[in-house]
């Protein structure tokens, strides 16, 4: 779903990277004609691109320039969309967490009025023992009876696409719509995705004059928001149902038209290899691609036969499909972001056992079951957790066992399923990263940095993923990347990678710090000793020893003695060092040698793409980055074989 798209479709896109807010302030920005928000982690990107256009001056796409309003809170970002709404504007907001709930009961008032709008959501945990801004679906739960429509999306590609048919759906049937997508696990992960056109934005939702009505018309007076008592209230309540049962219809209108427009296929809920199962994993959001993933490999190895389903859509619930799709299958296995300890279930397991229980019961709509599929059910992911590909063998592990109903994964408890698999569900040749930074050294923006210049140079599909949080304090922090030929279904930290990167000496203090590095690997070190000898003995012993091992290569070079002579002020010299890794990332790795691109080709690709990032700053800046670049390429160094195996003497 969203992920492919073809070349005989009249929009099939335009290739680019970007992380989850960006792809939605992309169309936002594009489609809409102002925005109200307040800033929250981690959906603050989103609106921070929305800011950064109005402050830029630009229009969308009928030539009406944009608003940008932030109120003083969450609540009043919400109340300032009900009131542009209602003046028939289309409108967009952008919240996560405590933000989205806070906003709650203005949520009920937007849907009652029928006001069209959509809002963005960086789903996040709720503060409850702790605070903790990380992915979670905790929110999103918590107003999924206001009345609101409610997508899901796996990936970059999705939240961008989702946007879009979300708008024309919510103006079809006048309700309004969130566009969810997990919070950092999406929201921040840079990707290789196909933006939609401006022509197919302008034709697929249409110009706002021609969509939105206005409730403020002075010449036509309507009440708005009266009061309703016992003779009344009810009446309106369930007349609302008037505009509910024309939602699904909208949808599915929208989904389809989507799909004949660009070739990137769009339903309710996506089956994954579920034509012949005997096991489902059933999920909504980035869990759900990492589960397909993983179903490929089980099945490549000859493992039991599963499939996965993921629910695109929560409100309107599918339940007919959610049935038609598992009432094959033996068992399945529902994972959710959240825990509901008081209730039955948890929110998604429960609307789908209602779902069967309507179908047994053979009510209109539904398809004729003939047994009820064992229903587990578990929790993962969160608080940004990862979900990990050795976490959904678990999941169907269990199932085969016949093991707990209600279950865990990814920490130690009594509910926990565990497995010893680790597989690996990289595309076929992928080449992956990983780096041991210090948060606030700039790394995660150099992994964002590196990506988007391998793309742009190789014509790779690439993934860049940060692992949020502690940088914000200087503490010890890692990032991804991985390149390939074909979309990564990866939603989670890496387990196998190919070249590992050392900004801190620290991490070495730990065991895990060469964990997952393939044999034949490499090893890059930032260093101020000049001589291989030197950055050999200044390994610690096991770290030798894995290195002869494994037969690991090893480089190094000062990279931040390199940004601090090339840096034209101090504050620069952090962001520099990263632009020095660059260089060495282009030397290090097969890329350039595969495409057939020479040294001087390669700095005239890196400048072009340079003078586009940089070249609004000044010239100078635009230099001084090619010049780290280029001496990060010519000056890193590796520690020869002779070295590692002792065959020369140290200095």
């Amino acid at each position: 779903m969203g992920n492919g798209s073809s070349a005989r479709a009249p929009f099939p896109g335009i290739p680019a990277t970007a992380d989850g807010a960006t792809a939605v302030a992309y169309v936002e920005t594009h489609v809409t004609q102002g925005a109200c928000a307040y800033p929250i982690t981690p959906s603050t990107g989103m609106g921070q691109a929305y800011e950064v256009a109005v402050g830029n001056g630009a229009t969308n796409l009928w030539g009406e320039p944009l608003v940008f309003l932030e109120p003083e809170s969450e609540h009043s970002s919400a109340s300032a969309c009900e009131g542009f709404a209602a003046a028939g504007g289309r409108v967009s907001n952008f919240t996560s967490g405590q933000g989205l709930i806070l906003m709650k009961e203005v949520l009920y008032t937007i849907a009652g009025k029928r006001l069209p709008v959509v809002f963005h959501i960086g789903a996040r945990a709720l503060t409850s023992q702790s605070l903790n801004v990380h992915a979670g679906h905790d929110d999103v739960m918590g107003v999924a009876d206001t009345g609101w429509g409610m997508l899901f999306a796996m990936n970059a590609q999705e939240a961008a696409d989702l946007a879009l048919i979300a708008r024309r759906a919510a103006e079809s049937s006048r309700t309004p719509f969130f566009n969810v997508q997990d919070g950092f696990v999406t929201t921040h992960t840079l990707e290789s995705l196909l933006l939609p056109e401006p022509e197919l934005m302008e034709r697929f939702v249409g110009p706002p004059a021609e969509r939105l009505r206005p409730l403020f018309d002075p010449y036509t007076g309507v009440q708005s928001g009266v009061v309703q008592n016992q003779d009344s209230y009810m009446k309106g309540k369930i007349a609302q149902r008037f505009y509910y049962d024309h939602v699904r219809d909208a949808l599915q209108e929208a989904m389809a038209e989507f799909t004949r427009l660009t070739g990137r296929s769009y339903g309710l809920v996506r089956p994954y290899r579920l034509d012949d199962a005997e096991y489902a994993v059933v999920a909504m959001g980035s869990a759900a691609e990492t589960a397909m993933a993983t179903v490929d490999w089980l099945r490549d190895r000859g493992g039991p036969p599963v499939g996965v389903l993921a629910v695109t859509s929560f409100r309107p619930f599918p339940g007919p499909e959610v049935v038609e799709a598992l009432r094959g299958v033996r068992s399945f296995s529902v994972l959710e972001r959240l825990d509901v300890p008081l209730a039955q279930s948890n929110p998604l397991t429960a609307e789908i056992k209602a779902s069967f229980a309507d179908a047994a019961s053979g009510a209109e709509g539904y398809p004729e079951v003939d047994h009820i599929p064992e229903v587990y059910s578990g929790t993962g992911g969160l608080g940004g957790r990862d979900i990990r590909p050795r976490h959904i063998v678990a999941i169907v592990e269990n199932m085969q066992a016949r093991g707990r109903r209600l279950f865990t994964v990814g920490i130690s408890h009594p509910l926990a399923i565990h497995s010893d698999e680790r597989p690996d569900i990289r595309p076929a040749g992928a080449f992956s990263m990983r780096g041991h930074s210090v948060g606030g050294f700039g790394s995660i923006t150099t992994n964002k940095l590196i990506a988007e210049v391998a793309a742009a140079l190789f014509g790779v599909h690439v993934q860049a993923y940060p692992k949020y949080g502690s940088e914000k304090k200087g503490l010890p922090t890692n990032y991804f990347l991985t390149l390939a030929d074909a979309h990564i279904r990866t939603h989670c930290e890496l387990e196998w990678v190919e070249f590992l990167v050392v900004n801190d000496v620290n991490a070495f203090r730990s065991r895990l710090a060469l964990d997952g590095l393939q044999e034949g690997g490499t090893i890059f070190v930032q260093s101020s000793e000049t001589t291989p000898e030197g950055v050999w003995n200044a390994f610690p012993g096991w770290v030798q020893d894995e290195i002869r091992r494994r037969r690991i290569r090893v480089l190094a070079l000062d990279t931040v003695a390199i940004a601090r002579s090339v840096a034209s002020s101090p504050d620069l010299v952090v962001r520099m060092q990263g632009i020095v890794l660059l260089g060495v990332f282009l030397r290090a790795t097969p890329y350039a040698r595969q495409a057939g691109i020479g040294r001087e080709q390669l700095f005239k690709r890196v400048e072009q793409f340079l003078r586009k990032q940089f070249g609004r700053r000044s010239e100078q800046v635009v230099r001084e980055n090619l010049e780290c670049v280029r001496r990060g390429y010519d000056e890193v160094f590796e520690v020869p074989e002779a070295v590692i195996h002792g065959h020369a003497v140290a200095v």
